[in-house]
């Protein structure tokens, strides 16, 4: 990663765009639209027990992949790669070439196992039963996991435990992998992850861990505290213009900036929001360019770019025909890839949208657009975001004298290539969804 606080981001599943291989072809056009991390679900083969079949019905169909978060099968464990995607040298070939491109491979490091894992055959006391004996598969309520197993933290053999895990994870590390999404941290012991973290770090200090966990604050910062080098957020959940004000402000301001580094994913392979689903482009491009312009991080899972935006049922996050259960044919298109391509240049040309605390929330006199600024010595962007995706929204931005900006000045949209005469004092912005749904604006000097 270029820098630990500072990064765009991308996923595919590999299994769509033809194994690692496949994934190695896309690395220039990668680099092209600006991304410096692709991260990787799963690469392992994937068990055959209770495999989930499309849309995560129970019964699969003998041509379904199963979910890759089954990990294991006869082919191994957390130690192999699907034969269907490739080999351990293809892995390592992929690292090296995106490393040529200025990219970094992330790699989801789940701690879980199909109920074919060869860990399941030895080591069984690895794993929580019920009184019966039998094995008792993975929930999350609502969600259940019925071809997942967690591991028994509490095993009397949890020393054997922890270090199969870090042999796993020094494996992927020696083939080059630099950062690991980590899966639901918040759900194994603290003390594990402190261990972990110190002895990968002890053999490469460049490694990135990032925490995904949705949970309590406390938990999040606790997490950022022992070591995680970036978490996911709440951000996904935070749309209107109160709601974006109050959490970027806690992020930025309330001193957790100090160890807590946020990353803000537009979109999940697990969550598809409401906000999306019902808002059509218009919701996209707001999602986008606040999310590229409030956080030095942020993250795209593969579909955003085309719209996707359909849920499985009416009420849920997750997509109709989930990429998580099912093989796409997916191509380097899409719609929204000029915007995306154009933001992340403005990212690196602008030093102000590479930091966290530096953000001031601008009045707008309407609460459907929000209004922020981001400096430095030298360089200071002010972004407006319409975050109606149905309507056109009109209002004032204050620009307040505290910015240390002209009384006068030259204010040109990165967007659009425009330039305005904005002023310290209110400026009057219209913003129409379809026709132009952000202003990222540059002061001139």
């Amino acid at each position: 990663m270029s820098a630990p606080d500072s990064a765009r981001g991308t996923s595919c599943f590999p299994r769509s765009w033809g194994g690692l291989q496949g994934v190695e072809r896309q690395l220039p056009r990668l680099a092209e639209l600006g991304f410096d991390v692709l991260y990787l679900p799963p690469i392992h083969p994937i068990g055959h027990t209770n495999r989930k079949g499309r849309d995560n019905s129970l019964i699969a169909a003998p041509e379904d992949p199963g979910s890759p978060w089954a990990i294991g099968d006869e082919n191994g464990g957390h130690d192999a790669v699907h034969p269907d995607l490739g080999t351990i040298d293809d892995l390592r070939r992929l690292t090296r070439a995106a490393a040529d491109h200025g990219i970094d491979i992330a790699l989801d490091f789940a701690i879980q196992a199909s109920a074919d894992h060869p860990w399941l055959r030895e080591h069984p006391e690895w794993f929580h039963r019920r009184p019966d004996g039998t094995l008792k598969y993975a929930e999350n309520p609502p969600k259940r996991y019925q071809d997942i197993y967690n591991v028994n933290w509490d095993s009397p053999d949890w020393q054997g435990l922890w270090q199969a895990l870090l042999d796993v994870m020094l494996q992927w590390v020696d083939c080059g992998v630099k950062v690991f999404r980590v899966d639901n941290p918040h759900t194994k012991p603290f003390a594990f992850w402190e261990w972990m973290i110190e002895q990968v770090h002890a053999r490469d200090r460049d490694v990135v861990f990032l925490a995904e966990a949705f949970t309590r604050r406390a938990v999040m910062r606790h997490l950022a505290k022992i070591g995680f080098s970036q978490s996911y957020t709440y951000f996904t959940w935070k749309n209107s213009r109160y709601e974006l004000t109050e959490y970027a402000s806690e992020l930025a301001h309330s001193g957790e900036q100090e160890y807590f580094r946020p990353n803000f994913f537009v979109n999940t392979p697990d969550i598809l929001h409401a906000y999306l689903q019902h808002g059509g482009r218009p919701a996209f491009e707001a999602r986008l360019v606040l999310a590229a312009t409030l956080s030095p991080s942020y993250g795209i899972y593969s579909g955003f770019e085309n719209v996707e935006n359909v849920p499985v049922r009416e009420g849920s996050e997750e997509y109709l025909h989930s990429e998580k259960y099912e093989i796409k044919q997916r191509v380097l298109g899409g719609e929204l890839l000029p915007t995306i391509q154009q933001l992340n240049f403005i990212r690196r040309e602008n030093p102000a949208l590479q930091h966290l605390s530096n953000v001031t929330f601008l009045d707008t006199a309407n609460e459907a657009l929000i209004a922020y600024a981001k400096q430095t010595t030298s360089n200071t962007v002010i972004c407006v975001v319409n975050v109606d995706p149905h309507q056109a929204q009109a209002g004032a931005v204050t620009v307040p004298a505290s910015l240390g900006l002209a009384p006068s000045f030259t204010a040109h949209d990165l967007l659009s290539d425009e330039s305005y005469q904005w002023r310290i004092g209110p400026n009057y912005v219209l913003l129409e969804p379809g026709t132009r749904q952000a202003h990222v604006l540059r002061v001139e000097t």
